[in-house]
């Protein structure tokens, strides 16, 4: 399969999309009808002050929280209603994670770690596989590492360990969250750059939670949420101009 094969059509599509918390009475609108698609090929960068729903707009598409209303498509599956155990049978299958604190198992190699979610999944890598995930490691500048420990590792070759595991089962997206948040300038270039190529080149589609203007600049596309809802959609924007979006936008919620 190839990036042609896998970039058509919408990763996750959001339908008017709420999320309610606490109590009936006094209740947290912690998403206010959002509508959205996240696209094959395209790296979305979710931006927005704290507290305006980035991380419950990521869970929800993940189906790690439940939309209190609306609908949510997973590729061609819908996740609303789904119980328990297919949604984590959906999220081995479709969805990379990659985090800002990498969540690498410490006593596993690098190998052992790019091809866990295959081990939970119950099977082992078919040539297909073996092939793309090798591709990744070369591409990456991992091969001499697969046999250390992330203690062993830099910030950097175990955030791009990260970012082979989330690509190897080449899900229908990857959800990033700060990805970037622990890593230095040249590092952070890196991981960034291997998130546009994932896009561009391997057909993903990419949604990354930031508040960092310049891990943002690298993005196709930016939403940007507050109070629930999302408030905007700009392309080609450079890092002041993110800023000076992100300062107007807090100075008016003042």
């Amino acid at each position: 399969m190839n990036a042609n094969e896998i970039s058509t059509g919408p990763a996750v599509v959001m339908r008017h999309v709420s999320r309610t918390y606490g109590d009936p009475a006094n209740p947290v609108h912690a998403l206010r009808d959002v509508s959205v698609d996240i696209r094959r090929s395209e790296f979305t960068a979710v931006m927005g002050p704290s507290g305006s729903g980035k991380s419950t707009l990521m869970n929800v598409m993940a189906g790690l929280d439940e939309a209190t209303s609306g609908q949510i498509w997973l590729g061609q599956t819908p996740i609303v209603g789904l119980d328990d155990t297919a949604r984590t049978l959906l999220r081995r299958t479709n969805i990379g994670f990659v985090f800002q604190s990498f969540n690498l198992i410490p006593t596993l190699t690098a190998d052992e770690n790019i091809r866990l979610p295959f081990v939970l999944a119950g099977h082992k890598p078919d040539a297909v596989q073996q092939a793309w995930i090798a591709h990744l490691v070369g591409s990456l500048g991992l091969r001499d590492r697969l046999d250390h420990l992330p203690s062993q590792l830099s910030g950097g070759q175990q955030q791009r360990v990260a970012i082979v595991r989330a690509l190897a089962g080449r899900p229908t997206i990857i959800l990033a969250d700060e990805p970037t948040g622990a890593l230095d300038t040249r590092t952070s270039r890196e991981v960034l750059t291997l998130l546009t190529t994932a896009a561009r080149e391997y057909g993903q589609g990419i949604a990354m939670v930031t508040h960092d203007p310049v891990a943002a600049s690298y993005a196709d596309r930016i939403l940007v949420l507050a109070d629930g809802r999302i408030v905007g959609e700009y392309r080609g924007l450079d890092p002041h101009q993110i800023s000076d979006l992100l300062i107007n936008l807090q100075g008016a919620a003042a």
